[in-house]
């Protein structure tokens, strides 16, 4: 009985830093679509003011 329960204490620990891991890499590639996107805004606008 103890093998199994620490058979799933660790299958839950487990569980725990993928999804971790995977929370962080969510709000990593929210930053880098938000930088993307004024990098994006930063150019056109540029090229217009230059253009003008």
């Amino acid at each position: 009985m103890k093998t199994l329960l620490y058979g799933f204490a660790v299958i839950m620990i487990i569980g725990w830093v993928i999804g971790f891991i995977f929370y962080a890499i969510g709000g990593l590639i929210h930053l880098l679509l938000v930088i993307g996107l004024i990098s994006i805004l930063y150019n056109l606008l540029s090229n217009k003011i230059s253009s003008a």
